[in-house]
C-alpha cells in the first residue's frame, strides 16, 4: 500500500522513537512527547488531535488510581493483611506461594508499582525469617504483581492504555472483568512455574550490606509495645524479630525485670520494653508497626503526630549537653524535641535513653517539630543537624476507611454504577477527605511520567491510524503469515507486542501496537476483539527484561540482581504465556 509523505513521516517518527527508547537515549515521556510533538508541528495532527490522548477519561483513572494505592500504604492497610497472610510459612516454595497469591489479588486491583515498593522491605524481612537470600523471592514478587495485575482492566497502567485506545476506537468499552477469562488461567499459570520450577533458576545472593556492622552507625533504641500490637502474644521468632536487617534485639525490659540474650522462642507481652541496636533505616520502620511505640528520654512513648519529623544530630565539643543525662538536660523542653535513639561511636549505649549521659560526638535521632531544623540548623550546641528522608508515621487509625473506600471503589466499577475513572476520582477524594492520605503525598504519589507516556503514546497512535501508517506496518509484520489464517496472525502480533514491551515502555508497546492490530484484523477480515486483547496481555506479561517495568527495577537492587537473573527466569515465563495465551485468547473472543 501507498503512503503519502505524512504517512512515511509517522513512520519515520515511530520507529526513531523505538531506536531512541532502546538506546536510552532520553526517558520514555520525553521521546513519546517528542516524537507527538514533531508530528504536530508538521501538520499530521491538529492541536485538538494532539492533546486528545491527554482528554481520555482512561488516563484520568490511571492518575487517580495512583493516589488509592498511595492512601493504602499510608494507612498500613495492604501491610496489616499481607503480614498475617505470609505467618507460618516454612520454606522457601511456601514463602512464594505466599507472597503471590496476596500480591497478585492486590495487583488486580491496585497499581502494582507501589504494591512491590512497599513489599519489597516487607518479603526482604520475611526471607532473612525463612533463613533464605532475598534474593530468593524478590523477582517472584515482581512477577506475580504483573500476573495478578491482568485480571482486571485497573490491574495496571498498560491495560488503562489499551481500554483508552478501545475507546478512541469506537469499539465496545473493555469491561472490568473482561479480561479475568483470560488473566486467571495465565495467573494460576504462572504461580505454579513460579512455585515449582523458578527455584531452580532464582539465584542465591547475598544481599547488599544492610546488617550492623563496625563502619556502621549503630543506635540504641527502646520501643515500647502497646496493648493494640500485633507483636504481642508472639515469639521473637514469629514476630519477625530476628535477622532484621541491620538490627539486633539486646534486651527485654519486662516491669523492670531485664530478659538478656533474647531468645528466639521468648514471648513477647503487651508492655515490654524491646532495646534494639541498629541503623537508622530499619529503626525507622519500626516506629512504622502498629502499636511499637518509640521510648523517649521522658520514659514514655514518643508522640506520632504526622508532622513530626525525624533528625540526626551530632553533640558538639561547646554543647552544655555534655556530662548530662538526657533526662536531666531537660532536652525535650529546652529544644522542643524527644530522644528516641542514640549512637555512639565503637560503643553499644547501656540503659535506659534518659538515664544516657551525653559526650561530645554523640548522635542522637530526634522526633521534632517541623521548624526545628530552622531553629537549630546553626545551633553551637549540634555539630550538624540532618533530617532523615521518607520518615512518616502509617494512619493505622485509618487502615478500615480506606479499606472501605477500595472495595466500594471497585464495587461500582464493576457493577456499572461509575465508570473507573469517575470511581477513581471520587474514591481518591474520599481518602484525601478523611485524612487517609494528606493532599501534599497524594500529589506526590502520581507518576507523571507514566502519564505523559500514555497520553503522548495515544496522540502517536492517532497518526498512525489517521495516515494509514498502521496498515503499512501491520502488512510488513503479518505479511508472511497473513495467508495462514487469523490465529497466526494473532500469534504475530501477540509475539510483536511482547518484543516491545521488553524493549521499551510497556505503555509505550500498546500504544505503538494497537493500530497495528487493528489493522491486521481488518486486512483478515477478522473481528478485532481478540487482537486488542492480545496486545493487552503480551503489553503486561514481559517479564525478562528489568529495565522496562518499574516492579523489576523496584526488586533489582534489593535482591542483588543482575541483567541475566530476568531473562534466564523471565524469558520461559513469557514463552508460556506466549503459547497459552494465544491458545486461550480465540476461545473466548472468536474471530
Amino acid at each position: 500500500m501507498e503512503l503519502d509523505w505524512q504517512g512515511w513521516l509517522t513512520l519515520a517518527v515511530v520507529v526513531l522513537s523505538l531506536v531512541a527508547m532502546i538506546r536510552e537515549v532520553a526517558a520514555p515521556d520525553l521521546v513519546m512527547m517528542a516524537g507527538l510533538f514533531v508530528l504536530a508541528a508538521t501538520g499530521v495532527l491538529t492541536p485538538a488531535e494532539t492533546f486528545s490522548g491527554f482528554a481520555n477519561p482512561a488516563l484520568a483513572a490511571v492518575g487517580a488510581l495512583f493516589i488509592v494505592s498511595a492512601g493504602l500504604r499510608e494507612t498500613g492497610a495492604l501491610e496489616l493483611v499481607t503480614t498475617r497472610l505470609f505467618n507460618g510459612a516454612r520454606g522457601e516454595r511456601s514463602g512464594i506461594l505466599r507472597i503471590s497469591g496476596p500480591v497478585a489479588i492486590f495487583s488486580a486491583f491496585l497499581n502494582n508499582a507501589p504494591i512491590v515498593a512497599m513489599m519489597t522491605p516487607v518479603v526482604s524481612g520475611w526471607s532473612r525469617r525463612l533463613g533464605v537470600s532475598a534474593s530468593r523471592l524478590l523477582i517472584p514478587l515482581s512477577y506475580a504483581s504483573i500476573l495478578g495485575s491482568i485480571t482486571t482492566v485497573i490491574g495496571t497502567s498498560t491495560t488503562l492504555t489499551v481500554a483508552a485506545l478501545v475507546t478512541d476506537a469506537g469499539m465496545e468499552e473493555l469491561g472490568f472483568f473482561e479480561l479475568l477469562p483470560v488473566g486467571l488461567p495465565l495467573a494460576l499459570v504462572g504461580i505454579v512455574y513460579l512455585v515449582l520450577v523458578a527455584p531452580r533458576l532464582l539465584p542465591d545472593r547475598q544481599e547488599p550490606a544492610e546488617y550492623v556492622g563496625e563502619h556502621r552507625r549503630e543506635y540504641t533504641a527502646m520501643m515500647l509495645v502497646e496493648p493494640n500490637c500485633p507483636l504481642a502474644g508472639q515469639t521473637v521468632t514469629e514476630a519477625g524479630l530476628r535477622q532484621l536487617p541491620g538490627l539486633f534485639l539486646v534486651e527485654i525490659d519486662r516491669s523492670g525485670h531485664i530478659l538478656t540474650p533474647v531468645g528466639p522462642d521468648q514471648m513477647i507481652r503487651a508492655g515490654d520494653r524491646l532495646v534494639f541496636a541498629g541503623v537508622v533505616s530499619t529503626i525507622v520502620e519500626l516506629q512504622r508497626i502498629r502499636g511499637l511505640s518509640a521510648v523517649t528520654e521522658a520514659d514514655i512513648p514518643a508522640p506520632t503526630e504526622r508532622s513530626a519529623r525525624l533528625v540526626e544530630a551530632v553533640v558538639s565539643l561547646s554543647s552544655p549537653l555534655i556530662g548530662r543525662s538526657i533526662r536531666d538536660a531537660s532536652f525535650r523542653t529546652v529544644y522542643d524535641a524527644a530522644v528516641v535513639a542514640v549512637h555512639r561511636n565503637a560503643e553499644r549505649v547501656q540503659g535506659k535513653i534518659g538515664e544516657i549521659v551525653l559526650r561530645a560526638g554523640d548522635t542522637l535521632l530526634l522526633q521534632t517539630a517541623p521548624g526545628f531544623m530552622r531553629a537549630h540548623r546553626n545551633s553551637p550546641d549540634f555539630y550538624l543537624t540532618t533530617e532523615v528522608p521518607e520518615h512518616q508515621p502509617l494512619r493505622h487509625d485509618r487502615a478500615w476507611v480506606a479499606g472501605i473506600i477500595l472495595v466500594a471503589m471497585v464495587a461500582c466499577s464493576a457493577l456499572g454504577v461509575l465508570d473507573i475513572s469517575v470511581a477513581a476520582f471520587i474514591a481518591a477524594g474520599a481518602l484525601i477527605g478523611t485524612r487517609c492520605i494528606s493532599g501534599q503525598a497524594a500529589r506526590s504519589s502520581v507518576g507523571w511520567q507514566i502519564l505523559i507516556v500514555i497520553g503522548a503514546g495515544l496522540g502517536i497512535a492517532a497518526a498512525m491510524e489517521k495516515t494509514g501508517a498502521a496498515r503499512a506496518l501491520a502488512t510488513l509484520i503479518t505479511g508472511s503469515v497473513g495467508a495462514i489464517g487469523p490465529l497466526a496472525t494473532l500469534a504475530v502480533v501477540y509475539a510483536a507486542t511482547l518484543l516491545m514491551a521488553e524493549m521499551l515502555h510497556h505503555n509505550a508497546a500498546v500504544a505503538l501496537m494497537f493500530p497495528v492490530a487493528m489493522a491486521a484484523a481488518a486486512q483478515q477480515g477478522a473481528d478485532p476483539r481478540p487482537f486488542v486483547i492480545a496486545v493487552a496481555v503480551a503489553g503486561c506479561l514481559a517479564f525478562a527484561s528489568p529495565v522496562t517495568y518499574q516492579t523489576h527495577l523496584i526488586v533489582y537492587g534489593p535482591g542483588g540482581y543482575r541483567f541475566a537473573d530476568f531473562v534466564r527466569i523471565g524469558l520461559p515465563l513469557d514463552l508460556i504465556c506466549a503459547a497459552l495465551a494465544v491458545a486461550v485468547i480465540p476461545l473466548i473472543w472468536s474471530f
